[in-house]
């Protein structure tokens, strides 16, 4: 495929029509990609429009449009029991669950995590435990959980 001037002149008639580059490379044919579309109106320094995967606030936003500006994202704030819910933890937050996961009090410790752990000091004292000599774990009988 070749961009030949009768091309380019659709393409510009087109991309200023509004069309999506998907319309645009349907209506040109012949192995005419939607990026093929999308890079040779670059390189042409067509006018470029807004995502059509952003809303409509984003990018009205962006351009300088009326809308009002996509609100900023906050975290959502512990509830006042300070229960840490999935939503809440964070990669610095220890994991150790509290309850079943289908509670309503289902929650997570969320103390300081041990550096490269999931969880915090006491919990990671409960997690990972010393395996005991052999000789001495044949005498002992065996815990149940």
């Amino acid at each position: 495929m070749s961009w030949t001037d009768e091309r380019i002149e659709t393409l510009k008639r087109l991309w200023d029509a509004g069309k999506s580059a998907s319309q645009i490379a349907a209506e040109l044919g012949e192995g005419v990609t939607r990026n093929a579309v999308i890079g040779k109106a670059h390189r042409l320094g067509l006018k470029s429009r807004p995502s059509p995967v952003k809303s409509d606030a984003q990018a009205s936003a962006k351009t300088g449009g009326t809308a009002a500006p996509a609100k900023k994202r906050t975290r959502k704030k512990k509830p006042a029991d300070d229960r840490v819910t999935l939503l809440d933890l964070t990669e610095r937050m220890c994991k150790w669950p509290y309850g079943h996961p289908g509670d309503a009090d289902f929650h997570f410790c969320g103390k300081p995590s041990q550096p490269g752990l999931p969880y915090c000091a006491q919990h990671c004292q409960e997690a990972y435990q010393a395996l005991q000599p052999r000789k001495d774990r044949r005498n002992r009988p065996p815990r149940i959980i």
